[in-house]
């Protein structure tokens, strides 16, 4: 086991699809993991980075991401196959809640080896719903961590994790559940990349044709009015406070991008229906002029998020290092980040009971309605205070003190708590806490009694009762002729059995077994394999079967 060490240190696993934002369907948890990264990189040592790839074609990946990260020190990139080499970074990060898996993975080289640390993000999928139930049974210890990103989402959490510990006490018996550590810790923001000039903003308000001081409130974020914010409580109050001052326009940016031109459409109708006095400008969040001119011009931020798809939501805290005051819902995250009253206003949201959405879950299970329509239907039943709402706006529109009072407090706040290269140092802290844990947390109740989940087991274990016998190390086994070396390779390199060369012994593999045939045709398999090192002896005791199954070797 490497040295301990006072600062905390990981590994992480590298798919591009968890920190890249470069895909066609940019997601949240998407932006967060190529901000973790950049984090990461400027905060790594001088031993550097350690990256587990998730398969061995993303390390092109993973050097451009690191690139992109302005990240040019040492990284020890690690194949999928390496997993005891964590040890040297003592714990694996993952963007993912999904621990029960790679609890096992470990489990092959050792649980002590290293902590395994991973966060929420959408938590509302079948996928990541059973993952956290799986937790219960999983070989996960106290040593390991699933960071939730708010209050909300750990509450969320821990209902599906009571929930299937009731059952297992019924189906089971169970009385002894060891879950690993629940920390909050926010998301985060690299606040110097939301700093905006006099010169870059009044360029911004020109295009837009903002005329003097007329208010522009921004939406940024995924354009999905069932899968992020529904627009209808923001155009309703906006609506409302373009009809009180008619002689000031209100202008309203929605910077994200459509999934379709349906949902393209379907917030335009809104718009035109709903919020007719508001002056709309459509920005495309895909490109990064286009993006950052959205931040520039605006004076408020806006985003009343009624969705379960998100645990925490970004751009609120994003808005806030800009200096923008906030209207947002209270929700999930949100109720974390967002001080009402010091940095904007969160307005108040009402869902229904516990009870209420038994056929929604249901129709989703039984694939009536796809993760989409899910979330769809129900954000539908999430309200969001339209009246509250007109209110903050109104506030915030009339008052140019209070939105730069506000503002100033959450650039503050967003410098003090969120940005990156604060939320890496939670990270760091948990990691050098779990890593003191695994060292010295005794085992209560024993080690782990296998190294395989299973059902991932050793196949010539699950299928023994398939053949007529099991090679024995009694078996004596007869090799007339030692083969040449042309005549093996002839038969290994056919198309039937070339696909499979990694579990075929070479000829010179099975050199030592050349030799003992050479004394004498029949050899007891014990004989053939002794004084072989513990690998190889493995390897070759399933090469004599492939000896066999070749023709060149008989049962005596």
């Amino acid at each position: 086991m490497r040295p301990h060490t006072a600062a905390g240190r990981a590994a992480f696993l590298f798919s591009s699809d968890g920190y890249s934002t470069r895909g066609a369907k940019l997601m949240g948890r998407q932006s967060a993991g190529a901000g973790f990264l950049r984090a990461m990189a400027g905060s790594a040592g001088p031993e550097g980075l350690q990256a587990l790839l998730s398969q061995s074609s993303q390390a092109p990946p993973l050097r451009a991401a690191l690139q992109e990260a302005g990240y040019q020190g040492p990284v020890e990139v690690l194949s999928p196959e390496q997993l005891a080499r964590n040890e040297d970074s003592g714990c694996l990060f993952l963007p993912m809640p999904g621990l029960a898996e790679p609890a096992w993975r470990r489990a092959r080289v050792g649980e002590r080896r290293y902590s395994l640390c991973g966060v929420t993000h959408t938590i509302a999928t079948h996928a990541v719903m059973t993952g956290l139930t799986e937790l219960l049974t999983a070989p996960v210890r106290p040593w390991d961590a699933l960071v939730c990103t708010s209050h909300a989402a750990r509450a969320a959490v821990n209902e599906v994790l009571q929930s299937q510990a009731e059952y297992l006490r019924w189906r089971l018996g169970a009385s002894r559940f060891e879950l690993p550590q629940l920390p909050v810790i926010p998301l985060g923001v690299h606040t110097a990349d939301f700093e905006f000039g006099a010169a870059e903003r009044a360029a911004a308000r020109t295009r837009l044709g903002v005329v003097g001081d007329e208010p522009v409130v921004l939406f940024a974020g995924r354009l999905s009015f069932h899968a992020k914010a529904h627009p209808h409580p923001l155009l309703m109050a906006l609506q409302r406070c373009a009809q009180q001052r008619p002689q000031r326009r209100i202008h309203l940016v929605m910077c994200g991008q459509y999934a379709n031109e349906a949902i393209r459409d379907a917030f335009a109708e809104a718009q035109r229906v709903l919020a007719p006095q508001v002056v709309h400008h459509p920005a495309d969040g895909g490109n990064l002029q286009a993006w950052r001119a959205a931040w520039a011009a605006a004076d408020i931020f806006t985003s009343l998020s009624d969705n379960v798809q998100e645990t925490f939501g970004l751009t609120p805290i994003e808005a806030m290092a800009a200096g923008l005051p906030c209207v947002v819902s209270d929700w999930d995250g949100y109720r974390d980040t967002v001080r009402d009253g010091l940095d904007g206003f969160r307005v108040p949201t009402v869902s229904p009971p516990a009870g209420s959405g038994v056929d929604l879950a249901e129709r989703y299970d039984l694939g009536l309605d796809n993760y989409d329509f899910y979330c769809g239907q129900l954000c539908e039943l999430v309200a969001v205070d339209v009246d509250a709402a007109a209110q903050a706006f109104a506030r915030l529109l009339g008052d140019a003190e209070l939105r730069q009072r506000m503002g100033a407090a959450g650039r503050e706040r967003a410098r003090r708590v969120y940005d990156w290269q604060v939320v890496i140092g939670q990270y760091q802290a948990l990691w050098a806490r779990l890593d003191d844990e695994r060292r010295h947390t005794p085992d209560l109740h024993g080690g782990l009694p296998m190294a395989t989940a299973p059902d991932r087991m050793d196949p010539f274990g699950m299928f023994a009762g398939y053949a007529t016998r099991i090679l024995a190390d009694q078996d004596l086994l007869m090799l007339p002729a030692v083969p040449s070396r042309q005549d093996y390779d002839r038969v290994r390199e056919l198309g039937c059995h070339r696909y499979a060369r990694r579990v075929i012994p070479d000829y010179d593999q099975l050199a030592p077994l050349w030799r003992c045939w050479a004394e004498s045709p029949v050899q007891p398999v014990a004989t053939l394999l002794a004084g072989l090192p513990a690998g190889q002896e493995a390897f070759l005791r399933r090469g004599l079967v492939w000896l066999i199954k070749a023709g060149w070797v008989k049962l005596a």
